[in-house]
């Protein structure tokens, strides 16, 4: 057998190589990406172009040049185009009205659904007022009584022990002002009367010989008109006391539901919000909770706050009132005490009554101090003490809390001005949480549960 050569094909001498193989492969493989480039470029320039830009296609005739006719399908310039329906509109009525008006009717019907729905409630909240103002008041109470549960927590009381030990010492400290004014009240009674009769005296005397110049006839004609007036009234007077028992009644009930509602406020209120955060959707248990915390430390801080102030303001006209021998020193204190939880104008009309008892007492030069007084105090109260105990927390425009105090006086009287407010303070804090766009904290008590991977 003959031996047989084993070798590479063989190459023509004028063939392509290898690399040029392969650089017409690249060549062919750009010119391919290059021409994908170009119609996807055309493609864009031409999904840019305006509609009304485009060159005018052939079918198209107008009325005002002769020419042949037109085909159906053509489109004659100059007619009306047909109504553009917008995306918020219905019906072609609806793009006739202006925008501006269909505006304002949205605006107008969803404002009165709104008030029909406020009107409801306020419906409802007065004729469960008697149960309304009790919890209102019984949340104030466990806003200011609550640093006294934790702190007595803290030292490891039970908790219903800890929630009556200080409920018990508030009731006892209440009751026990309450006897000491009420006391030095009656004890002062008959030297006030006396005093009084001689100011009306000395009022007598000076219509008789001051500028008015009354005669004991014109004097004897109004006292005899305003006796008149009074029997003509008497069956007035005498539903109102009839009312006036009713509102006994009413204030006996109210007072041992805000005992009943603030031991249980104090013990299981975290519990009981719990229970209302998880009556609402999932999504917005978080947001809910979150605000609602926030705006309880901020009618905590208010509460304590106002605390803080009325008792400075008791403290200094009642220093005036010693000083000066005024009557009923301790229970104007007192009055002015409780005047100053309705802002602004509770601790200004208490300060006028201890006015008035040092005008009947004292005579017009004393009762001018003690105005002075009241008036230097007030000034301290809300340029001072407000700002710096209160803080920017729970600060309130003075405008919002005139007008929250006149309708709470004329929704739920003196009660309602009391609550306003607090109230007011804690409708700003949630608004303002729950407006917010940060997103709140989780729990510490959350649980996280992870999704299982698909």
């Amino acid at each position: 057998m003959g031996r047989t050569d084993v070798s590479c094909p063989p190459c023509d001498v004028g063939g392509p190589s290898l690399r040029e193989v392969r650089l017409s492969r690249f060549e062919a493989l750009r010119g391919r990406l290059r021409r994908a480039y170009e119609s996807g470029r055309e493609s864009a320039r031409a999904g840019r172009v305006d509609p009304d830009d485009a060159p005018e296609e052939p079918g198209v005739a107008s009325p005002s040049s002769p020419g042949p006719a037109a085909p159906a399908a053509a489109t004659v310039v100059g007619a009306e185009p047909p109504a553009v329906t917008h995306a918020t509109t219905a019906s072609r009525d609806d793009t006739e009205v202006p925008h501006a008006l269909r505006i304002a009717a949205a605006w107008c019907w969803r404002l009165i659904v709104v008030g029909i729905v406020a009107w409801a409630l306020l419906n409802i909240i007065g004729t469960i007022r008697i149960v309304i103002i009790p919890l209102a008041v019984a949340l104030l109470l466990s806003a200011l009584l609550a640093p006294a549960v934790g702190w007595l927590l803290r030292v490891r009381f039970p908790r219903s022990l800890a929630t009556g030990v200080v409920l018990v010492g508030g009731l006892a400290a209440v009751v026990g002002t309450l006897t000491l004014v009420v006391n030095e009240f009656i004890q002062g009674v008959p030297e006030l009367s006396e005093k009084t009769s001689q100011g009306v005296r000395q009022i007598q005397n000076w219509l008789k010989t001051g500028p008015l110049h009354l005669s004991d006839s014109q004097l004897n004609n109004y006292i005899d008109e305003a006796q008149k007036w009074v029997d003509e009234n008497t069956k007035t007077f005498t539903s109102g006391a009839i009312n006036t028992a009713a509102t006994l009644a009413e204030v006996l009930t109210g007072t041992i539901l805000v005992l009943f509602a603030t031991f249980f406020f104090l013990r299981d209120g975290n519990k009981i919000w719990r229970f209302l955060v998880r009556l609402l959707p999932v999504k917005a248990r978080w947001k809910v909770d979150d605000a609602g915390r926030a705006s309880w430390s901020t009618l905590g801080a208010y509460v304590r706050a106002t605390v803080l102030v009325a008792f400075i303001d008791a403290v200094g006209i009642g220093i005036f009132l010693v000083v000066f021998d005024i009557p009923f020193a301790f229970p104007l204190a007192a009055l002015v005490f409780l005047g100053a939880f309705i802002p602004i104008v509770g601790a200004t009309l208490s300060g006028v009554v201890a006015v008035l008892v040092a005008l009947v007492d004292s005579g017009p030069v004393t009762a001018l101090i003690i105005l002075g007084a009241v008036i230097g105090v007030q000034q301290v109260e809300g340029h001072v003490l407000q700002p710096l105990i209160m803080g920017r927390a729970v600060a309130i425009h003075p405008l919002a809390v005139i007008i929250g105090i006149a309708a709470g006086v004329v929704l739920a009287g003196i009660a309602g001005a009391l609550v306003a407010v607090p109230l007011i303070a804690v409708l700003n804090t949630a608004i303002r949480r729950l407006a917010a766009r940060t997103v709140p904290d989780t729990p510490p008590d959350a649980v996280v549960v992870a999704a299982q991977a698909p």
